[in-house]
């Protein structure tokens, strides 16, 4: 079976790395889904977007809120490299609820501090 080899990293540590099945990863030009054999990709990471990793041992999906950064697609290779990154197995979800509704009080509706808090949600799996 096929695999990629997977990077998430961010300048204070590295996320999440191994080999995997597929990635799913939103940048400013809509999402893409990698799959091995997949073209060569470079784009630009949508701040507060969540990336999905489908990991080749069969395990759980792998979620992490990402912010600004890249997605990178060489051979079976993929580097995501984000500004910030947490897996959402680290989100205290109680604290992402209080920010989402800090930034929906402070007229943040549509803001990247919404869409963040949103985003943080959505890997803890939790939808907002």
């Amino acid at each position: 079976m096929a695999t990629l080899k997977v990077s998430l990293v961010s300048p204070e540590r590295e996320i999440w790395s191994d080999e995997a099945k597929m990635v799913v990863a939103q940048t400013i030009e809509g999402q893409l889904g990698i799959m091995p054999g997949h073209a060569p990709v470079l784009g630009i990471l949508l701040d507060g977007s969540v990336v999905k990793i489908e990991p080749a041992d069969g395990g759980e999906w792998i979620r992490a809120v990402v912010g600004s950064g890249f997605f990178s697609v060489a051979g079976d290779e993929v580097s995501i490299l984000a500004e910030h990154a947490e897996r959402g197995s680290e989100i205290d979800a109680t604290a992402a609820s209080q920010d989402l509704e800090a930034a929906r009080a402070s007229g943040g509706e549509g803001s990247t501090a919404e869409r963040r808090a949103r985003a943080r949600l959505r890997a803890a799996g939790l939808e907002a």
